[in-house]
């Protein structure tokens, strides 16, 4: 976080594109989601997100502009892998480029899994840039319910 001094503003003068250029170029997105690596380094990570639904657990990983075919998900024991790569569309051969914020290139991104699940049940969809992992508790994983009883 930059500190600036202080400069009371009149109406006249208050821009809010320049208010959110300085936002996003400060804020949002290299904090939450990338790593910020030198140039030639530069590399991105999917966001992701995980949660339990019955007897299952699900997770959920933003990929926009990835082919279903550049992604491998993969199970080791209690870990959740997704390697891939968002390829290139075009390439630009003629003038220069004033801004770019998209990333390109390979990622891997891992999670622990919360419980012990069964890897050979694991399904996975993709659709419109969200990949879904549905991955089955193992049942010894899974709650039992206890009988209480009365005396």
């Amino acid at each position: 976080m930059t500190l600036e001094r202080w400069r009371p503003r009149t109406l006249g003068t208050w821009s809010p594109f320049e208010e959110m250029e300085r936002f996003l170029s400060s804020n949002w997105p290299s904090r939450i989601f990338w790593r910020r690596l030198p140039a030639e380094d530069m590399c991105w990570a999917p966001a992701m997100e995980m949660y339990e639904k019955d007897d299952h657990i699900i997770v959920r990983a933003e990929l926009p502009g990835v082919k279903k075919e550049d992604v491998d998900v993969s199970i080791s024991g209690d870990m959740l892998t997704l390697r891939g790569e968002r390829k290139t569309s075009e390439e630009v051969s003629e003038g220069d480029y004033y801004r770019s914020e998209l990333c390109y290139g390979s990622f891997s991104r891992s999670i622990t899994l919360p419980a012990a699940v069964n890897a050979k049940k694991v399904e996975a969809s993709y659709e419109d840039g969200i990949l879904e992992i549905k991955v089955p508790k193992a049942e010894e994983a899974k709650p039992t319910k206890v009988q209480i009883k009365a005396k």
